[in-house]
């Protein structure tokens, strides 16, 4: 193969595949090319040889990237991809495709991929560590082949019928394309208003779009005499127990993957950055990040939000709003680290909702958090960032180990005495009488089944007749969530911890804004605490490694026993909350927010989705002066998500 570049891309990518065989009119490839000029780029290219167009919209993000080319056709296999795809595990795949030295610093990203695909076939995603979402178009066998990475930190829409079928990195490209409409998927909307959990959609396939649909996480899509089929490529069930000598053999071992994850994702020619908090899994990152860039004579921009100047932290003893104490510790014990706290003056979740509609394509539902991680983008976009790592997956990787939960476990074996040894230092390190910690073990070992009279306690904004309609409490029930939005079934944890890997739709948000975000601001999204290598070992590690003498989250702990101050590593005692103050911020936008959600209640669309009467409820109970402490009360949760899909339809209808 002849190599170019060693580069990855942050990349919009198109395609366009008449199964019909029919000519591709060149205005078709022009006009959804043309259409991601929305974002910033290094280059486009496009690539046409009938019955498949393909195109990218590159944004450059290391030295070596400037060089690559994509999409890119190798005339030798009559293979041509399209990706936007950054891989980290280079040296594994280079000795498992037996590529020559002299080649490995000049091999792209994409090249890596159409190896492993002509080695592996379309069994070549399994073999993959990275972010990423490509398209192959194998000229021999005619058929389109892609995947999307495990946990979907990359986009990839598509359309289908059975003559033609397109796909994009984001979705209103495809609407240039005279035959796809832009009709409302009423599932979708009716499962965004019913579900008052986190979750937009249990389908991890569809869109708000009735005519677009998405390849899911962790799968592959094979398009091939007009049929396309989807392949599930990655699971957790089966995961290899590790054993280990000793506990500082399970320390050193995690330090080894994790430093690996974190030193992989600072591949840029640019600054790099990361979110900062003050935990452990922000703190994590930042460490070794901030280690491995020393070596590399760069710093590490930190950016952190903290509360507007006059916010006055209602929050219980036990909860933080600002964590600006605990931040400067970690700076100051981990060092090379350029910081910025930053307090987005002026913006808050209303001010940004234009913003993030646009951005995303589609309704959202983190509110509260809306503003600073917009504002973070920003700043560091304007700072020369190219990529800006976080650890949003933490609690269920390096940070996981559930006290509480592992002692219910130890009830249930009647293994008493550790217990009781466990509870005492636990006790001590919480603040927690051991009585009242038996209480909460107890619950959890022995759980009774409610029966309530009236057991749903959140706020329905769902129209009930459009409920009714769509059947959709039937639809979530079946795939096990409840009115409330919580798990019917949620398991132990400590028997069930790779549940939460397996369920790929409660990582679809984090994908969607990950990307489309990334394209806005020229910045790559990347996770470290989600690496397949560090996930897959922290699921092989012991149970007590996670807990043991009275320490819940102990193997990270104990591994940071030089990388972060005690301060941090050690705290349990209070936890930060972030965006406590989001409706102390809209105290001077309260008036104009409580006259658009007056006006949606006259809306004739709105009428037919949203509980009006509840709405109008929930309206009379806020109307006066704010109170910062209802950020997370369910009457202005569901009034904001009201409001979002109210903007969202009325601009779609154009009115």
């Amino acid at each position: 193969m002849a190599c170019t570049s060693r580069g990855s891309k942050l990349s919009a990518i198109v395609g366009i595949y008449h199964i019909n065989h029919e000519p591709i009119p060149s205005e078709h490839g022009m006009n959804i090319m043309k259409a991601l000029e929305l974002y910033r780029a290094d280059r486009a290219h496009s690539w046409h040889r009938n019955p498949v167009f393909l195109g990218c919209h590159a944004q450059w993000i290391t030295p070596e990237s400037s060089r690559e080319q994509l999409p890119y056709y190798d005339e030798r296999r009559q293979l041509a991809i399209t990706a936007d795809a950054i891989i980290d595990n280079r040296e594994e795949l280079f000795e498992r495709l037996q590529v020559e030295p002299p080649f490995r610093k000049t091999a792209t990203d994409s090249e890596l991929i159409l190896l492993a695909y002509e080695k592996w076939g379309t069994d070549a995603p399994k073999f993959l560590i990275g972010d990423f979402a490509f398209m192959i178009w194998d000229e021999r066998k005619r058929l389109l082949f892609g995947a999307r990475d495990f946990s979907g930190s990359r986009t990839l829409y598509f359309h289908r019928t059975p003559d033609r079928f397109a796909f994009c990195t984001t979705i209103k490209p495809l609407f240039t394309l005279p035959y796809i409409s832009n009709q409302l998927n009423d599932r979708w909307l009716a499962e965004f208003l019913a579900n008052p959990g986190r979750i937009e959609t249990v389908d991890a396939s569809s869109t708000v779009y009735r005519n677009i649909e998405q390849v899911p996480p962790a799968h592959s899509i094979t398009v091939e005499g007009g049929k396309v089929r989807f392949t599930r490529y990655c699971t957790f069930t089966a995961t290899e127990p590790l054993r280990l000598k000793s506990d500082g053999e399970y320390e050193e071992a995690f330090r080894d993957v994790f430093q690996d994850a974190v030193s992989s994702r600072l591949r840029t020619a640019r600054q790099v950055g990361s979110y900062l908090s003050g935990g452990l899994d922000s703190g994590s990152v930042v460490s070794f990040a901030a280690k491995a860039l020393q070596k590399e004579n760069k710093r590490l921009f930190t950016y952190s939000y903290i509360p507007e100047e006059d916010f006055i932290d209602w929050t219980s003893k036990n909860r933080m709003a600002d964590e600006t104490p605990f931040i400067r510790s970690t700076v100051r014990h981990v060092g090379n680290i350029n910081d910025h706290y930053l307090d987005f003056k002026g913006k808050s979740p209303l001010s940004e909702v234009g913003e993030w509609l646009e951005t995303l394509e589609m309704p959202y539902k983190f509110i509260e958090n809306s503003f600073w991680l917009g504002g973070i983008y920003e700043k560091a976009g304007q700072q020369g960032v190219g990529v800006l790592l976080n650890g949003g997956r933490g609690n269920y990787s390096i940070s996981w180990g559930p006290a509480l939960d592992y002692y219910a476990t130890l009830l249930k074996r009647f293994n008493l005495l550790r217990l009781y040894r466990e509870i005492s230092m636990y006790s001590n390190n919480v603040g927690i009488g051991r009585r009242r910690l038996l209480t909460q073990i107890r619950k959890r070992a022995f759980p009774k089944t409610l029966n309530s009279q009236d057991p749903y306690s959140s706020p329905m904004l769902i129209n009930p007749e459009f409920a009714e309609r769509m059947e959709i409490y039937e639809w979530l029930e079946r795939h096990g969530i409840d009115r409330n939005g919580m798990k019917l079934s949620r398991g132990n944890p400590i028997e069930s911890r790779a549940k939460p890997f397996d369920e790929f739709i409660n990582w679809t948000n984090s994908g969607v804004s990950g990307t489309k975000m990334s394209l806005r601001h020229g910045i790559w999204y990347r996770d470290p605490t989600n690496d397949l290598r560090v996930i897959r070992f922290c699921l092989s590690v012991p149970v007590k490694q996670f807990v043991q003498n009275g320490m819940d989250r102990a193997l990270i702990r104990r591994s940071t026993a030089d990388l972060l101050p005690d301060k941090v590593r050690l705290n349990y005692r209070v936890r930060g909350i972030q965006g406590a103050d989001a409706v102390h911020r809209m105290t001077r936008e309260w008036p104009s927010f409580i006259h658009e959600l007056e006006r949606l209640c006259e809306d004739t669309r709105m009428k037919e989705l949203l509980n009006i009467p509840v709405v109008r409820a929930a309206i009379r109970k806020i109307r006066e002066t704010p109170d910062p402490k209802s950020v997370y009360d369910g009457e202005f949760t569901m009034l904001m998500r009201g409001l979002i899909v109210y903007r969202f339809v009325k601009k779609l209808e154009g009115r």
